[in-house]
């Protein structure tokens, strides 16, 4: 059976458990060995994309398997796309995909032999949380029992937290200004966390006042032009006096790329709340594991 990666929410938790034993065992295995010799994956990515990409290219260098870069664009011709996978088949092993259209992404999957890899769409960003979840449990092994709290409008971050909060029962609280709470996903974008009421272990609310104290990670990430405004800014933008509400000990988790002054101030990032650049690390390993685990059974 072809195992894709489209959400968080189609992952079981014994899935997310074997993809941190395999990556906890990639990290005590270096120089690694070349599991991907004789593999070739294909990779679709915009010319902006820096950290997934560069990660995703040499973590496939680094077990043996060779890469072949493609733009997304290339997904959007009319040729239907069992067409595209089915010839790819030939020559590849899998497929790594940056495209904004997440309806895209589960249209190639369904028809899809290779198996397929959401390295970011607009709805969702399954990898980089994954591996965030990761670096929090070697830093935090109770990180399971932690409450996270998003800041900012709902989106493709935001909703793979929601979604990693559901599968692990995590305690997860969103702040923003009203109107950008958690919402219905249309009915064929797949499985995942839909409205509010359906989560479990989602709580709204639009005042950082009521959700930093009881707080162990604040997350964060860039803001849309309509929010970029001195009001709600002022609001909501993470200092080093909005991280002290938070419980002690708490971090501050910013998915890049943050913006000084905006989400975040300057003098929070140069703080000890911020998890650091090394945090990013981890995004190798565990996107190592999810390419070898794509490979089983195919």
């Amino acid at each position: 059976m072809t195992r894709h990666l489209l959400s968080i929410g189609e992952l079981t938790e014994p899935d997310i458990g074997e993809l941190f034993e395999l990556a906890d065992r990639l990290r005590e295995s270096t120089p690694h060995a070349p599991l991907l010799r004789g593999r070739t994956f294909l990779l679709f990515f915009p010319e902006s994309s820096l950290r997934t990409r560069l990660t995703f290219e040499r973590g496939i260098r680094e077990l043996g398997g060779e890469c072949v870069l493609f733009p997304p664009e290339t997904l959007d011709k009319s040729e239907d796309l069992r067409d595209v996978a089915g010839y790819a088949a030939n020559w590849a092993h899998g497929l790594i995909v940056r495209h904004r259209d997440y309806a895209r992404l589960r249209q190639l999957a369904s028809r899809s032999p290779l198996p397929v890899v959401n390295a970011m769409t607009s709805r969702n960003h399954p990898c980089e949380i994954l591996a965030d979840l990761y670096a929090l449990r070697l830093r935090r092994p109770d990180f399971r029992e932690l409450t996270y709290t998003y800041v900012g409008p709902m989106n493709n971050i935001g909703r793979s937290w929601a979604e990693a909060a559901e599968v692990l029962r995590l305690d997860f609280r969103h702040v923003c200004a009203p109107g950008y709470g958690l919402i219905s996903e249309p009915a064929d974008s797949g499985p995942g966390v839909g409205s509010a009421a359906s989560s479990r272990h989602y709580t709204f609310c639009t005042e950082l006042e009521s959700a930093l104290p009881h707080t162990d990670i604040v997350l964060t990430d860039s803001l849309p032009g309509e929010l970029k405004t001195t009001e709600y800014m002022d609001k909501y933008r993470i200092t080093p006096e909005v991280m002290r509400i938070a419980k002690p000990g708490a971090l501050l988790n910013p998915c890049p790329p943050f913006y000084r002054g905006e989400e975040v101030s300057a003098e929070v990032i140069d703080s000890d709340y911020f998890v650091g650049y090394d945090f990013k690390e981890q995004l190798l390993t565990v996107q190592q594991a999810i390419v070898l685990l794509s490979q089983r059974g195919y």
